[in-house]
């Protein structure tokens, strides 16, 4: 029997982008560990593990040679590149996630967005998160002492270039409380989950049973 408080949903493919510093992680995080039915793809990369990052966990790192083995044989729902290194989202982990009604997250960037929007135009919901300025996205960026004032300043001028897309998301949300921000992020999702559209004619049956209808 349907549970009335919670209606079943097909399941949705969230997409949050953000410029480097402007909290995606840290936001995405909280919203994984305090939403259920939500679970996140795990990125495919180049680059090299930062110190405490897990392969398997928080990226499958990869070299140059497989990434281009797993591009030429389409198993990417999206892939690109940043700062010199390959980034890509596995299809059938996510395929699967999906067909069995669970809610996949992504971080990703604008141009894997416009990737998987192409492809799963009605499962897709994309979000874009926005630092309240640029001197905020800088000083966050600072205070985390992972980069050179150089890569800062590199990092500072290819996010005016990302956040210049935002117009092309589904819903804005501008990061200046944490906590503020991770409860609309939180109202997004139970809006999208009760979209009538989202129910197949099963789901709309065993919604009407209980009720007569």
């Amino acid at each position: 029997m349907t549970d009335m408080k919670n209606p079943p949903h097909t399941g949705i493919l969230w997409i949050i982008s953000a410029p480097s510093g402007a909290g995606k992680t840290s936001l995405s995080k909280a919203l994984l560990t305090q939403t259920a039915g939500l679970r996140q793809s795990v990125s495919y990369t180049t680059r090299s593990p930062r110190p405490g990052e897990i392969n398997g966990q928080d990226y499958h790192f990869v070299d140059s040679a497989v990434f281009a083995d797993m591009v030429g044989e389409t198993a990417f729902l999206e892939h690109a590149e940043v700062f010199g290194n390959r980034y890509g989202t596995g299809k059938a982990w996510v395929s699967q996630q999906l067909e069995s009604g669970m809610d996949v997250l992504l971080e990703i960037d604008w141009q894997g967005a416009q990737q998987v929007r192409a492809q799963m135009p009605e499962k897709t919901v994309t979000i874009f998160i926005l630092p309240p300025s640029l001197h905020t996205l800088e000083t966050r960026l600072r205070n985390r002492g992972q980069d050179t004032d150089s890569v800062i300043a590199q990092r500072c001028q290819a996010a005016q270039g990302e956040m210049r897309h935002f117009e092309e998301f589904d819903y804005l949300v501008i990061n200046d409380d944490f906590s503020e921000t991770l409860e609309q992020l939180k109202c997004i999702i139970c809006a999208e989950r009760a979209r009538l559209t989202r129910l197949d004619e099963r789901m709309k049956r065993d919604i009407r049973a209980p009720l007569g209808l």
